[in-house]
């Protein structure tokens, strides 16, 4: 009676291509996430500074066409426009500056994008609202 050993296994090349497949379907993965996440935080800044207009707006109705000193006067007083005052979706202070340099006669609201850098590309503000 002979006996024959059947072949067990992978071998080397097929779990290298196995795992070079994986790889390429991992990183097609992040690189879809990873764009739809910065489309999100971007479309939420944009959002943030609407609603923040909004208050602004409001504000300045109540207080005799005066718009606040900061966003902080949005939140307690006789109203509140807002709840509270957020951040950015990258953590950092929204910029509100009275009066405006792009708006000299009321007010400039952007957030600093991304990159945390006023002055950049990845600026997000109330007079560019082209978002990507």
């Amino acid at each position: 009676m002979s006996h024959t050993v059947g072949k067990k296994g992978f071998t080397l090349v097929e779990l290298m291509l196995v795992t070079v497949i994986i790889g390429v379907l991992a990183g097609a993965v992040v690189l879809v996430f990873t764009g739809n996440a910065t489309e999100a935080k971007n479309r939420r800044a944009m959002a943030d500074i609407k609603m923040y207009q909004t208050a602004i707006d409001l504000y300045a109705l109540d207080n005799n066409d005066q718009n606040p000193k900061s966003l902080k006067a949005l939140v307690g007083g006789k109203k509140n426009y807002v709840r509270k005052v957020v951040n950015d979706p990258w953590g950092n202070p929204y910029i509100f500056v009275i009066p405006g340099k792009k708006n000299p006669k009321s007010y400039d609201l952007s957030s600093m994008g991304a990159d945390g850098q006023q002055g950049t590309a990845d600026d997000i503000a109330e007079w560019n609202e082209t978002v990507e």
